[in-house]
């Protein structure tokens, strides 16, 4: 299922890869598993899950690939931002090595766009990125037009960063939403030749008992941006719903994105 997006920083969605399980804090109001649950719920049970258990039949958000979804980005003519698996996490451990390489090899393919990977299992993605996509992948470095981020939500999952930089990739972005905690990200943005962060989201929970944000915290990261040159954008305040808070930050719309043909620094 691909579709054109409410998510400010994206065009579309592309979503091979349905359904997940929660690892953090920042998993616990999860959008995509009420959106599962309440909306599309039969459409995903009509699939089988990875694992095929009763349980996880029954589950509208357990883990499902849908190989009838590869061919979205090649029927795209005009480039667009594409948010890859706004409904699940492409690095799930449920997800088979060789589906992940077909989903890299459809970017590929399809190099017009840009594509937005986003993980909380970065792990993961430097273990695949390293033994099962290399091939793919000129000098090994995943090329400008796919952007491959983590999120972080607070400081004590700040070690996804740490495993996002091992990536060898042209532009390696945060998502910092939820946000639920101030976060120091200093030793994370590029230095003195030394590859980095290239691109920072921040925004606030919203939907049923969202936790809110204190402006502190984003103040915070914005500043630490511009200090660094690194652009920022922020989403949301959040609150009963995306829109509630507005996206104004000390009466400014933060937009910002990384130069979409950035010189390649992985091999610093």
């Amino acid at each position: 299922m691909a579709g054109q997006s409410a998510i400010e920083w994206t065009d579309v969605t592309w979503n091979p890869v349905t359904g997940c399980t929660k690892v953090s804090a920042g998993c616990d109001h999860c959008y995509a598993e009420r959106i599962a649950r309440r909306l599309l719920k039969e459409t995903y049970r009509a699939a089988l899950p990875v694992v095929d258990t009763a349980a996880n039949r029954s589950n509208p958000f357990a883990v499902r690939i849908w190989p009838d979804r590869l061919d979205a980005p090649g029927k795209w003519r005009e480039p667009r931002m594409i948010f890859v698996n706004s409904m699940s996490d492409l690095f799930h451990a449920e997800v088979p090595d060789e589906f992940i390489r077909r989903c890299f090899e459809v970017m590929l393919e399809n190099d017009h766009h840009v594509y937005q990977v986003l993980t909380k299992r970065p792990g993961r993605a430097i273990r695949l990125v390293e033994k099962v996509v290399p091939e793919l992948f000129e000098g090994g470095a995943i090329p400008g037009h796919i952007w491959i981020g983590t999120s972080v939500e607070a400081q004590d999952v700040d070690h996804r960063i740490s495993q996002l930089l091992r990536i060898k990739a042209t532009i390696r972005f945060l998502s910092c939403e939820p946000l639920l905690g101030p976060l120091d990200l200093a030793g994370f943005f590029p230095s003195q030749g030394r590859s980095g962060i290239h691109w920072v989201i921040a925004g606030g929970e919203s939907g049923p008992n969202a936790r809110p944000a204190d402006p502190a915290w984003v103040r915070a990261l914005r500043d630490q941006c511009l200090e660094s040159g690194v652009p920022f954008f922020f989403k949301q305040w959040g609150g009963a719903t995306a829109k509630a808070g507005g996206r104004e930050l000390d009466g400014e719309l933060w937009s910002q994105y990384p130069a979409l043909l950035a010189e390649e620094d992985s091999a610093a």
